[in-house]
Formats: structure tokens, sequence, C-alpha cells
């Protein structure tokens, strides 16, 4: 009996090529959030180079667990697993509660060392509670995750330091302008791998166009060692705060939420469904490989969908292809001066490139939502209440200033607070009871529930 496409071994070329193309797919989107969180915390660019290789070192050893597995862990599917983007905006919230800003990533490590751990153990479990996590749910979380990494494009999209005189310059803006324009102008005018890989061409051309204006430093890659490895524990031993352990145990539950249905997506896509068995077996792989992540100085890991969309356009669906991928990330975190490049890359540069990346994540969600049966007025009211508390921390960043240090550490993310009033919403208006109403009575929320006048109603629609 001939093995099943996901478990076909492709000749040794076409197997590194497609996992290089699975790579350029995913590497802005794993080298992003040590960025984001780097910035925050004011790490040099030796740094800064080090947590990005480590990310990159982290994200490989994920997808090994994930494609090849191990005992009950890892779906075996083409799986590629990397940083994920729900943990930045909680992650900078700590950032920002932590007054020595040089133990910023050790309580983060431990945060994420136990919330992988839980997870893990709540794998068997979660797998079998995900209709709580409907698309109402989901798509309203990965749509404050959008939402809540926009700003942080637009930042850097001014320049990388608020005190300097060009921050918000023309010029600075000029910059992302430009990349932003490349990466759309790709995206339209291009096909396959080309198309693929845009916002990495978007990013290396934008940094070609910066040089003459002086914005592209090139000294964090001549001062990189051509071989490294991530030390463990290199910015310190972890420290366990329960706030930031709870922060980032919502965002598991976020992770394991997006990873659970990207598995029952890659499976239809691959023609091998995902049973309760095999997105039990993914959780304990995304779960797995976020606890040991910290151990070499890396974030939570969870499902890369970007690479999803690249499975099916590709028709590639061997699992080995995304291993060998995640080969190359692995040798690429042990490559200071590999990872080192995305230091050079100006922040303007980035920022023009955050807002499609970050937007994208948005839609995403948006997609999701198109799924949750928005014609019924409850899952309207969860969605319009649940964005409106995400929102919060946004829009009104001081919102929760009376409340303690430790409390703020959770309400300061809105992915966090959105995620948690849409999993109770959705509890309260689709699981226990309707209400006197039934579940296809739909009425818009800004419609009156009773008529006010005499007037007879109009004949419900069929």
């Amino acid at each position: 009996m001939a093995d099943h496409p996901v478990d076909e071994k492709l000749p040794a070329l076409k197997m590194a090529t497609t996992g290089l193309q699975h790579v350029a797919a995913m590497y802005a989107g794993v080298v992003a959030p040590p960025l984001i969180v780097g910035a925050a915390i004011g790490l040099s660019a030796t740094d800064l180079t080090f947590l990005t290789g480590a990310c990159l070192f982290t994200a490989g050893l994920a997808t090994f667990l994930q494609t090849l597995g191990i005992w009950k862990i890892g779906a075996r599917l083409p799986f590629v697993n990397g940083v994920t983007f729900a943990g930045v905006a909680p992650m900078t919230a700590i950032v920002a509660s932590t007054e020595d800003k040089s133990d910023a990533l050790p309580v983060i490590f431990g945060a994420v060392i136990v919330a992988g751990l839980l997870g893990f153990l709540a794998a068997p479990v979660f797998c079998k509670a995900i209709r709580f996590f409907p698309p109402v749910v989901t798509g309203t979380v990965i749509t404050l995750i959008g939402i809540s990494l926009l700003p942080v494009a637009f930042g850097w999209a001014q320049g990388p330091d608020p005190t300097a005189h060009d921050y918000g310059s023309a010029t600075n803006l000029a910059l992302a302008a430009v990349t932003l324009l490349i990466v759309l102008l790709l995206r339209r005018f291009t096909r396959g791998f080309v198309k693929q890989i845009a916002v990495l061409l978007g990013l290396v051309i934008g940094t070609l166009i910066a040089i003459p204006f002086g914005a592209t430093d090139f000294a964090p890659v001549a001062d990189a060692a051509v071989i490294g490895f991530p030390t463990p524990f290199h910015f310190g031993a972890p420290q366990f705060q329960l706030a930031a352990i709870i922060s980032m145990c919502v965002v598991m539950v976020v992770s394991m939420t997006e990873s659970t249905a990207d598995m029952l997506a890659l499976g239809e896509i691959v023609e091998r469904p995902a049973d309760e068995r095999t997105i039990a077996a993914g959780l304990r792989a995304d779960t797995l490989g976020s606890a040991i992540s910290p151990l070499f100085n890396g974030f939570m890991c969870s499902a890369f969908a970007q690479n999803i969309g690249l499975v099916a356009m590709t028709k590639i669906r061997s699992r080995y292809v995304v291993a060998a991928g995640g080969g190359f990330l692995v040798l690429m975190g042990l490559c200071p001066m590999a990872a080192s490049l995305i230091a050079v890359v100006p922040r303007p540069v980035l920022g023009g490139a955050g807002v499609v990346l970050f937007g994208s994540v948005a839609a995403s969600g948006i997609q999701t939502l198109v799924r949750a049966a928005l014609d019924k007025d409850n899952n309207v009211l969860i969605v319009a209440v649940s964005l409106a508390v995400g929102i919060i921390p946004i829009t009104a960043p001081e919102f929760y200033h009376a409340f303690p240090e430790t409390a703020r550490i959770v309400l300061d993310s809105g992915i966090s607070t959105g995620c948690v009033a849409a999993v109770l919403l959705n509890l309260v208006f689709n699981h226990l009871g309707r209400g006197g109403r039934d579940a296809h009575d739909v009425t818009h929320p800004m419609e009156a529930g009773e008529e006010l006048t005499d007037v007879p109603k109009a004949p419900a629609a069929s």
C-alpha cells in the first residue's frame, strides 16, 4: 500500500527548496515578536540579535515535534510552528509593568513555562472542550490580535527612538510608505514563490532604499559571530509571578484554540482529517514546545496559519518538507550572523511591512467571524462587547490606572480581556439557555425589542 502524501519523502533537492519556501513564508512572523518585545525592553542590538536567533531555533524544535513527533506528541501533519502573535501584547504589558527591565524576560519566560506545562496536561481535555470556542470566539480573538499589534507598526514607521529629532519625520514615514507599496505591488503582480515572500522581499528592498538616507546600520552583522548557540537562561533564571502566569495562560488557551482550528483546516486540505487523537497530539506538541522554548530564550509557540495556505497552494503535502523547514530554522538559530540580518532593517521599513503583516492577522480574524453566524443577534452582541472590551487598552491606555499593577498585566492586554469576555459571553448566550428566545429569532442589537406603535409588524422573512 502506497504511503499517504503526508508521509511521502521527496527527493533531497525538492525537499530543501520547498522547505525553504515554508521558512520564507513564516520568517517575518517569527522575528516580529522578539523585535517588538526586545524594543519594548530596550535591548541592545547584540541582545536583540540573540533573542531573534533563539526564537528561530526554538521554532525549529517545535516544528520537529509537530511534524516528526514522538510518542503521543505531534500531529504528524505538515504543520509549521513558531512564536505566536497572541503573546506579544501580554508580554509588552508585562514589560511595561516591570520596574527593572532586566527582569522582564525572566518573568515572561517563567510564565510561558508554567502555561506550557499546564497546556500540555490540559491537551486531552481541551480537544473535547473545543465546542466552547466556536468561530464567534476565535474570530474575535484573532481580530483583536491584529488590532492590538497595528499600533506597534505605526510606532515603527515613525522611527526607533521617540525622543529623536527625526521621530515621525517625512523621511521615516516615506520609507514606511514605500515599503508598504512594494509589498502590495509584489502581492498584486507576482505569482507563486515570489508572491509568498513578498513581505520578506519588501523588507530587503526597503532596507536597500534606506541606505542613502543613513537609516541602515550594518554594525549588528559585523559584530555577530558566524556560529553560536542560544545559551540556556542567557537573560537570567525564570521568575514566576502570578499575574504574568495568568496572562500567559489566557494566551495559551487562545493559542490552543487557533492551533485546533488550524489542524482541522489542514487535515481537510491534505485529506487526512484531524480526529480527536490527532488534535490532542498536536496540542501536546504546541504546549511542550512552548514549555521548552524559554529554556533557550524563546517565546510561546503555536501553529502558523500562513503555511497552511502554502500547502494548499503548492499541493505539496509531505510533513517531511515542513520538517526540512524546521531544520533550516534551527540552523539559522545557530548562526547569529543570519539572525542579525533582521536587526539591520530600519524601523520605518519594518513599520511599512508590519501594516501588512499585522493587518493580515486582523483580516484573518474577520474571515473567521464570517463563519460565526452573525445573523444571530446573540453572536453580534458577543463580538460587539468583546471587541469593545479588548480595544480599551489601545484607545484608553490609562483606563485601568486605579487597579493594582499585578491586575494591570492582564487588564492591559486587550487580547486577554477580549478573549475572556468572548468565552464568558458565548457561554451565557449560547450554552446556558436561550433567555426565552429561540436561537433563530434574529434581531439586530440596535433594533427595538418591542414595537412601540400600533403599526402591525411586517411578516418575518422565511
